[in-house]
């Protein structure tokens, strides 16, 4: 049988015992990885794996040799309580063993959790799975989690009751990660958050967000889009010993600018301008973002992106001006036009 949506997001959390077998198949290797390690921490415990209640077998294991899994299934523990036998990197051509292995089972034996790339709707595998009365097979799509598993992995980290805001911004984070960032940034927020009673704000979210490699860049940009000169002139001083190349420098710029007037332009405001940003803009970033749009208006911004354009056609033009230079002025004058307003 297939599952998906809700349905799939709880069977994920509270496994059936009694079934014979589930299938996780999707292209994203990582969202695979862990929604099998969810499953097979929830049939078997956290102590499953030591009392050698969890087999583990490969697609190539059963190429080579297809009663494997059939084998593994009936095998008696030592230790009692529930059994599993996961193969992962199954393919169509492990459909007979698990064909095989399906028609066998019986009440008692292990359960078979095999995860998969990618499959079509016609794959032999899928079919062995989807066409059982005791079995399901559920496909991961790399669609951003949805409210309901963002909740469930915010309460398993201990975050149970988080504000409406703060939520919003953990909704906009779990749609610029991937799931395993994602995960792993909820846990860092809930060891942040340990032994604090207060509620999770915005401002602690954005700390314990992954910072980006254009980190440095973007403060300087933000110098740049509020006016902060002497500021901004000791950040260009450090930009360059890291070695960013200038072409890259205007390219930031001009799309930081190009995010603004898009902001300033939006017909309901510069904040919804910013709520409707892809990726999506969380916490101060948000507010910070939101009050350039505003401190520029769409005119100026427009002066602003023909200075970017022209600086950016000098250094992929044959002039000779050193380039570092030729971005750094035009970036120095738009602080400046933004220290006068």
């Amino acid at each position: 049988m297939k599952l998906a949506g809700a349905q799939a997001v709880r069977y994920f959390a509270k496994p059936d015992p009694a079934r014979l077998g589930l299938l996780i198949f999707g292209a994203d290797a990582m969202r695979v990885a862990l929604r099998r390690q969810e499953v097979i921490a929830a049939l078997i415990g956290p102590e499953g794996e030591g009392e050698m209640r969890l087999t583990r077998l490969s697609g190539g294991d059963l190429r080579r040799q297809p009663g494997l899994v059939l084998d593994a299934i009936k095998e008696i523990g030592f230790f009692p309580g529930p059994r599993v036998v996961f193969v992962e990197e199954a393919t169509d051509g492990t459909a007979p063993a698990f064909a095989a292995a399906v028609k066998a089972w019986a009440p008692g034996d292990a359960q078979i959790i095999a995860t998969a790339g990618a499959l079509t709707a016609k794959s032999a595998l899928r079919k062995v799975f989807e066409g059982h009365a005791n079995a399901y097979a559920i496909g991961i799509y790399d669609d951003p989690p949805s409210r309901e598993e963002i909740e469930d992995i915010l309460k398993k980290a201990g975050l149970a009751h988080v504000p409406a805001e703060t939520m919003t911004d953990i909704l906009a984070l779990s749609r610029a990660l991937d799931p395993g960032d994602f995960r792993q940034t909820i846990e860092k927020i809930a060891l942040y958050k340990h032994g604090d009673a207060t509620p999770l704000t915005p401002h602690e979210v954005s700390l314990c967000a992954p910072a980006t490699v254009e980190a440095e860049v973007d403060v300087a940009l933000d110098l740049v889009a509020e006016g902060r000169v002497p500021e901004f002139a000791q950040m260009m001083r450090r930009i360059e010993g890291q070695g960013v190349a200038p072409v890259t420098l205007a390219i930031m710029a001009t799309r930081h600018f190009r995010t603004l007037h898009m902001a300033a332009s939006d017909p309901a405001g510069p904040g919804s301008g910013i709520a409707r940003m892809r990726p999506p803009v969380f916490g101060p970033r948000r507010d910070r973002l939101q009050g350039q749009a505003q401190k520029w208006g769409v005119f100026r911004l427009d002066e602003a992106l023909k200075v970017l354009i022209e600086a950016d056609l000098t250094l992929r033009s044959s002039s000779r001006a050193p380039q570092m230079a030729v971005i750094e002025r035009a970036l120095m004058r738009l602080a400046s036009m933004a220290a006068k307003h």
